[in-house]
């Protein structure tokens, strides 16, 4: 029998995901971690990127916008602010998000937030490429 445990993707609107899993792959602030049964408890802040989740069903893949993660007694819980199955992604609305980024920071105009348009760019290439996976 393998050895599961429940992995479960929140946002402040619904639960994205909860499954039993195998594995997880999440990017921590300090670079990527993986989670098997009977991990160690902690608690981590998470950056943007993609969450590999590995079932017995295969690999499930999720873009997210970074947040918190808590493993405990074989439960892993990922609180962010946004998360999307690789599978929901709208391909052409990523693209169109990282056109208007790219332009606002092209414009190099004093009245754009440079931080904002870094970080909505970073999130639709995250996107665009967790898409990717399908």
């Amino acid at each position: 029998m393998d050895k599961t445990f429940i992995l479960e993707i929140v946002t402040p609107v619904k639960v994205v995901c909860k499954e039993e899993v195998l594995h997880v792959k999440a990017p921590g602030v300090g670079g990527y971690f993986g989670v098997l049964y009977n991990h160690a408890p902690f608690l981590t802040a998470l950056k943007i990127g993609v969450i590999e989740a590995e079932t017995s069903a295969g690999m499930h893949y999720y873009a997210t916008s970074g947040g918190f993660c808590e493993v405990i007694e074989n439960a892993m819980k990922i609180l962010v602010e946004t998360a999307e199955a690789a599978t929901e992604i709208d391909i052409e609305r990523a693209k169109q998000a990282r056109d208007r980024a790219l332009a606002r920071l092209e414009k190099k105009s004093p009245d754009i937030d440079v931080p904002r348009a870094q970080g909505a760019l970073a999130r639709a290439m995250n996107r665009l490429e967790v898409a990717a996976l399908r």
